[in-house]
């Protein structure tokens, strides 16, 4: 009988060559898994019963196939939380932790916030948000009906002060019921939209085959979804209200015209929005706009603030 630890270096050799990246943390975190331990709890002389080492041999062939590590564990952790991912709904990423901390930063220092999650998926977000900063009003829009189940069954894991609110429309459409009923009461809107240029093929297996095309890519230049947030947003926040959004790391300052921050800097109020709120066609919608970067240094989200 193999060791755990024997195993583990076995696993993650092979994983390795299979061009899988953090092949030392998965192979670790299926073998936990399977034996229903933490992690860290893996005692690395121990032996591996036989069973045991058939129910990890399943796991590794389908994280050598490819198949996401989330998918396979059911999991993804996201900041202080836990969500059940799997086809049809993308996986929450650690660069979206930073979208959540910039609009939990902002809320904390309001007296009974109203928060909007754009194109909010798993609910990563949005649960967030209502999990960290307690009695926040949260909405969370999403439109795919593969990822709204999943977002409905995550919201239901957690005792919320106020339950996060879900509706089923487009983000962009900002004539929505929901859209109208918040115009002008919200204090900060997220969203991680859509942003890949749709003639771009992500490298990684993991993404160009299991993750849902609804949710990665954004129109010829990858900003259509982002240029069409922006007005919803608009239309959404307060004065003073701030817009967090997501982007490439290729979308950053540097891309000039190509970056979200010129979108969200010529966003404009146009003469079918100034149908929703006050203001005349052409008035600027943000004001404020700058880029922010992500762990590696690299651009990854812009926040603007509403005029």
């Amino acid at each position: 009988m193999s060791t755990i630890r024997d195993t583990l270096v076995d696993a993650q050799h092979r994983l390795s060559n299979a061009g899988i990246d953090s092949a030392a943390t998965e192979s670790a975190e299926l073998l936990a898994h399977v034996l229903e331990v933490p992690r860290n709890r893996l005692f690395m002389q121990d032996t591996l019963a036989e069973d045991d080492r058939i129910s990890f041999e399943r796991l590794m062939a389908k994280r050598l196939n490819r198949i996401p590590l989330q998918h396979i564990l059911g999991t993804a952790a996201f900041r202080r939380i836990e969500l059940e991912v799997g086809p049809g709904v993308f996986i929450p990423r650690p660069e979206s932790e930073l979208v959540a901390e910039a609009a939990i930063r902002f809320v904390n220092e309001i007296a009974n916030p109203i928060a909007v999650d754009l194109c909010t998926g798993s609910g990563a977000i949005a649960i967030s948000l209502a999990v960290e900063v307690p009695g926040t009003r949260v909405v969370g829009i999403e439109l795919s009906p593969d990822a709204f189940p999943w977002l409905e069954q995550n919201i239901k894991k957690f005792e919320l002060v106020v339950p996060v609110e879900v509706h089923q429309v487009d983000a962009t459409d900002y004539s929505a019921d929901v859209f109208v009923e918040l115009s002008g009461k919200c204090d900060v809107v997220t969203c991680n939209p859509p942003y890949i240029p749709v003639d771009m093929i992500p490298r990684d297996p993991e993404v160009r085959i299991h993750e849902p095309a609804m949710a990665l890519y954004g129109g010829a230049d990858g900003l259509d979804v982002i240029r069409g947030i922006a007005k919803t947003a608009g239309l959404l926040l307060k004065p003073g209200g701030l817009l967090v959004v997501e982007h490439a790391d290729v979308q950053g300052p540097e891309s000039g015209e190509m970056s979200v921050v010129s979108v969200l800097r010529a966003a404009q109020l146009d003469e079918e929005l100034a149908t929703y709120i006050p203001g005349v066609p052409g008035d600027l919608l943000f004001t404020e706009v700058s880029d922010r970067q992500d762990f590696n240094q690299r651009p990854r989200f812009t926040v603007a603030t509403r005029v």
